[in-house]
């Protein structure tokens, strides 16, 4: 061992102990001071069409045909799908005849009353016979406007089977295809209407708790994220996937950059900037019987004393507090784990 470090130990060892308690501890020391803190959260979600529409048929069957595939732009009226129409075609048939008989009975009716009245006015029938004639041709208008209300029933019901583009629109999703039985009003064919998009986030329901919703939401694509533009939030759902957990969100974007298509992968990106609060490193925190605490520096006798604290939470490396520091006082950073409650410190160099 060298000669200058045995004498330094040997003098150490000669000190009594109150002088090595009463000698300044090297620590790192920090001032404290409250400053508004910005965080930033990102999530990932999907472009879609701001206003959408489920085009379904009205009745249930066997679908035999799609017309349409995703992306695909439609005009008003196109057909989407084809439904087998097999019964509603012979129900039609069927109608079309019974209106041909009910024609012919209400023209036969209309003339047997004719001829009674030509016949009643001649003195050649009674007014019996006139009236029961009269009778007959009313109960053939009925039969007639029934046979009317059946035929136009079966003629929409085969209507019914082909789907139309009740807009001019994109289509979005095909949710049926060839050779499935659907029922009455299930979707079929989901269509965008209109230019706008919206950009959709699955949100965590605890994010939504932090405050109130930032102005702006900053947005770029998965595939060009270099390439920024801004939305602000339109709709916010007011249920809770129960699987998930979580919210979803609509993004109504201000100017969609060129190129934006339907399912296009989008990153959202907000900024909360909260209360003025102190930040100190997680080597500072300390404890005590009534929970986490600090030790405080006194700056005119730099001796130490434990401050007790309420911590907001925990960052990377740093604690948030958010109450039981003043704006200026002076916090043992690094070394607290040595001291004691009056225990004498010295700031390391470059610190405080």
């Amino acid at each position: 061992m060298p000669l200058a470090r045995t004498l330094a130990l040997t003098g150490l060892i000669a000190l009594p102990l109150p002088a090595l308690a009463e000698m300044p501890l090297t620590v790192e020391i920090v001032t404290a001071h409250a400053e508004a803190q910005s965080q930033s959260y990102s999530l990932t979600g999907d472009i879609r069409a701001h206003e959408t529409l489920s085009a379904a048929f009205p009745m249930g069957g066997r679908i035999i045909e799609v017309l349409v595939d995703a992306g695909m732009r439609v005009e008003k009226g196109s057909v989407l799908a084809r439904m087998d129409s097999v019964q509603q075609e012979q129900s039609l048939r069927a109608a079309e005849a019974g209106m041909l008989t009910a024609t012919a009975d209400y023209r036969q009716a209309a003339e047997d009353l004719d001829r009674q009245d030509t016949l009643l006015e001649r003195g050649a029938t009674t007014r019996i016979a006139r009236d029961s004639a009269e009778d007959a041709l009313r109960i053939a208008e009925g039969v007639l406007a029934q046979a009317r209300a059946e035929l136009d029933q079966a003629t929409k019901a085969v209507a019914d089977t082909v789907l139309l583009a009740p807009e001019s629109a994109t289509v979005t999703r095909r949710m049926a295809e060839a050779g499935q039985i659907v029922g009455a009003a299930q979707p079929v064919i989901e269509l965008a209407l209109g230019t706008e998009v919206d950009a959709v986030f699955d949100v965590p329901e605890v994010m939504l708790s932090i405050g109130e919703a930032p102005p702006v939401v900053t947005l770029n694509l998965l595939d060009t994220p270099d390439d920024t533009f801004t939305g602000r939030i339109d709709e916010i759902s007011p249920v809770v996937d129960a699987t998930t957990g979580t919210v979803t969100v609509k993004v109504s974007i201000d100017a969609p950059p060129a190129g934006l298509t339907f399912g296009d992968a989008v990153r959202g990106t907000v900024v909360r900037t909260g209360p003025a609060q102190v930040i100190l490193p997680y080597s500072a925190i300390s404890a005590t019987v009534d929970g986490p605490s600090v030790w405080r520096v006194d700056p005119d006798t730099m001796k130490v004393a434990a401050q007790p604290i309420v911590i907001d939470r925990y960052e990377t490396g740093r604690i948030v507090v958010a109450s039981g520091i003043e704006d200026g006082m002076l916090i043992v950073g690094k070394g607290a784990q040595l001291l004691f409650p009056g225990r004498s410190v010295q700031a390391a160099e470059g610190t405080q």
